[in-house]
């Protein structure tokens, strides 16, 4: 089941659907004025989604009429991990600094800005500091559908409500300047996260788990182009920590609730940052490439659909890397 969150004109209602084929039918119709999140907290949601479908008073649209928004606009909370050792590794040889011994022992996540969420197709503006070594970073995340506290890794799999694609766009200059300083990343990454373009339910993944001690993996694969050209690639399935596990961490203490999202961190070579220090240290000649003004950023991952967004240059000239003391 793939469930999105769309409108059908600028100006409309925010509203909820289930795709089929190129068809969107509207849950709101049936459930009234409620969200994403608040369909996620009904019991046996796909059931009871299942059965409005073709009533005669559904209201449904072809996918090519909507409006697509973040998967979900409007998430309770956002963390991300750093669930691929490939990335964590490659990032920390290419500037020189030796793998930690932690990552081996414990997931871990940061939390980043919940209200700074972009849909697939969405045009985004930002300012001229984010374009200093500006950067994708390809990612899978979950969305939580039923909510706890304390959650062991066994139980885990069955908190999740779906999946989606993840851009976790990054300012590196930002970010590096101020986690010299051990603490965030904060600025560098607050400003504008891809959430889409849909949820896909766990049991479309079905032929794709890869079932572990520690929870489930998917083999599913993942691509970043930058204005059509390929520029990343990898696989869900090489998650050195699975959700499960993350979910474990996360809720150890605290109360996880439906509609908060969880990313899985970067895939290996999966942003510009691990793919410039790689070849820099191939050949000290090599010329970085960043995002600029213009560019596209589609990602793909198998059964999980694909993202496509605008990077647009703002004209405000407003800069905080000028405001320091």
């Amino acid at each position: 089941m793939k469930l999105l969150s769309y409108k059908i004109k600028e100006n409309h209602a925010h509203q909820i659907g289930v795709l089929k084929g190129n068809e969107v039918y509207n849950l709101n119709s049936s459930f009234g004025d409620i969200n994403l999140i608040d369909i996620l907290k009904l019991d046996n949601f796909k059931d009871k989604i299942q059965s409005c479908i073709g009533l005669k008073n559904s209201i449904k649209h072809n996918i090519k009429d909507i409006i697509f928004l973040p998967a979900v606009p409007h998430p309770n909370s956002f963390r991300d991990a750093y669930a691929f050792r490939e990335h964590v590794e490659t990032c920390r040889k290419n500037r020189g600094s030796k793998m930690v011994s932690e990552f081996e022992q414990f997931p871990v996540f940061y939390f980043s800005n919940h209200n700074s969420m972009y849909a697939h197709n969405e045009e985004i503006e930002l300012l001229p500091d984010h374009f200093k070594c500006l950067d994708y970073e390809l990612e899978i995340a979950i969305i939580i559908g039923k909510g706890g506290k304390n959650i062991l890794s066994k139980d885990a799999d069955k908190h999740i409500a779906g999946f989606c694609i993840l851009n976790d766009l990054s300012a590196r200059t930002l970010q590096m300047e101020e986690m010299k300083l051990n603490l965030g990343p904060a600025k560098g990454k607050d400003f504008a996260n891809v959430l889409g373009p849909y949820i896909v339910t766990p049991e479309e993944l079905s032929d794709k788990e890869i079932n572990t001690q520690f929870g489930k993996k998917y083999n599913l694969k993942m691509q970043c182009y930058v204005n059509g050209e390929l520029h990343s690639e990898g696989n869900a399935k090489n998650m050195h920590w699975t959700f499960a596990e993350i979910i474990q961490r996360a809720s150890y203490g605290v109360e996880l609730f439906a509609g908060d999202i969880i990313g899985s961190g970067t895939v290996g070579t999966g942003c510009l940052l691990e793919i410039n220090g790689t070849n820099k240290k191939q050949d000290p000649n090599y010329v970085e490439k960043w995002l600029k003004d213009g560019d596209e950023i589609t990602m793909k991952v198998d059964v999980l659909g694909s993202i496509s967004n605008k990077i647009l240059k703002s004209k405000n000239n407003h800069s905080i890397l000028k405001l320091k003391k």
